[in-house]
């Protein structure tokens, strides 16, 4: 098996639940998680100092320093950046880190600033629902968008002469895996910027900068933050030309993070590795026990052995993330199984300590069946999540 984390720095090799080695800077990921971004301590003050609510700054003379407006830079913003920042390349220097209002915005950024008119982006045809969305806008701006599922790196096919290849593995919802260390050499010996959506999996699941990736852009409103009580997005990128170009696209569009936000996205780092390490489990749990199932077609889990997706998978990701995916016989089914459940909420989104699922196909973006089911597990106890899920497939034969 390749290592996953090329480049990396740091002794020895940890093995993750997902089985691939890394190379570790430092310590390891829950005292990383715990840790991350925290500034020095001093006497009397909070470990982690609260949110800076602030539209302009004391700015005497000339406009120099950090802090000059709001729009551009506040203290809880940059605590934040260094904390993720730490989780997606520990060790790493020459590394930033951007947040910014939501997870779009995030991937607008990334787009929006690196492509012009002319220019040609490659983008899943499986990703997520907002992405149809982007290419309109993309198209009536000059630029060729061409498009390729995720699984089988059919991505590749359609690279040439691309100026950005946009990676989203695992895929949302249907959570097929490309090789991404395979898709960034190719983009790269064409010229092209590789970025990967990186939400799925979080930084405990998978280091796309490790992976050779230009970008790592996630949503931090799902497992990052895992509440489910914020909008929150980031972009993690090598210093230089590329990342002044994202932030000066932050600027003008004005797409920041409140500052609540991030002090709320900032304190519930703290457990990320127990809530994903808990999450994970139940997920591979509850998929062992989806895939006898007679009335579940497609089911889907990285963390499989049997999974289309898990060889690859197991190169790349040290943890296999919390949705489970898999299809009822009917709408109607779906919409009966949904109804019984007593531990999971329907709701949209994903990555929550509470479990959600949804029947994908209501919003009519996503090319899947009436009857596909995305469900993303919680913290419950694994054994009463499983059993209400097994109920609820029971009840909703009727």
């Amino acid at each position: 098996m390749s290592d996953p984390a090329a480049g990396s720095t740091g002794p020895g090799t940890e093995k993750g639940p997902g089985g691939a080695g890394y190379e570790p800077s430092g310590p390891g990921e829950g005292t990383r998680a715990v840790r991350a971004g925290l500034p020095e301590p001093v006497k009397h003050e909070p470990t982690l100092p609260g949110p800076v609510f602030a539209a302009h700054f004391h700015l005497p003379g000339d406009p120099t320093g950090p802090y000059t407006y709001g729009r551009d830079e506040n203290p809880t913003w940059t605590l934040l950046e260094r904390a993720i920042g730490e989780l997606e390349a520990p060790g790493r220097d020459g590394v930033e880190t951007l947040v910014f209002s939501s997870g779009m915005a995030a991937t607008s950024s990334v787009l929006f600033s690196q492509l012009r008119a002319g220019d040609a982006v490659v983008l899943p045809s499986d990703g997520y629902q907002a992405l149809p969305l982007v290419r309109a806008q993309l198209e009536a701006y000059g630029i060729e968008v061409r498009t390729a599922p995720t699984g089988g790196d059919a991505q590749l096919e359609v690279l040439e002469g691309a100026r950005l290849l946009w990676i989203e593995s695992p895929a949302n919802p249907g959570l097929d895996v490309c090789d991404i260390r395979r898709l960034v050499g190719a983009a790269h010996a064409c010229g092209a910027l590789v970025a990967v959506d990186n939400t799925l999996a979080t930084p405990l699941g998978q280091r796309p900068l490790e992976l050779g990736a230009d970008f790592s852009v996630a949503s931090g409103t799902k497992q990052l933050t895992g509440h489910g009580d914020l909008l929150l997005g980031y972009v993690t990128g090598l210093s230089g030309e590329a990342m002044a170009a994202v932030r000066r696209w932050r600027k003008i569009a004005g797409a920041i993070a409140g500052p609540m936000e991030a002090w709320l996205a900032h304190r519930s780092l703290a457990t990320l590795q127990l809530r994903v390490d808990r999450q994970n489990a139940t997920a591979l749990t509850l998929a062992e026990a989806l895939r006898g199932r007679p009335e579940v077609t497609g089911l889907r889990y990285p963390g499989l052995p049997e999974d289309p997706a898990h060889e690859v998978a197991a190169q790349q990701m040290r943890r296999y993330g919390c949705v489970v995916s898999f299809t009822l016989p009917t709408r109607a089914r779906a919409d009966r199984f949904l109804e019984a459940l007593r531990f999971v909420d329907d709701a949209t989104s994903f990555g929550g300590i509470r479990s959600t699922a949804e029947r994908r196909g209501r919003w009519g973006g996503d090319a899947v069946p009436e009857g596909f089911i995305r469900l993303s597990v919680g913290a419950e106890d694994p054994e009463d999540l499983v059993a209400d899920v097994l109920r609820s497939l029971e009840e909703s034969a009727a």
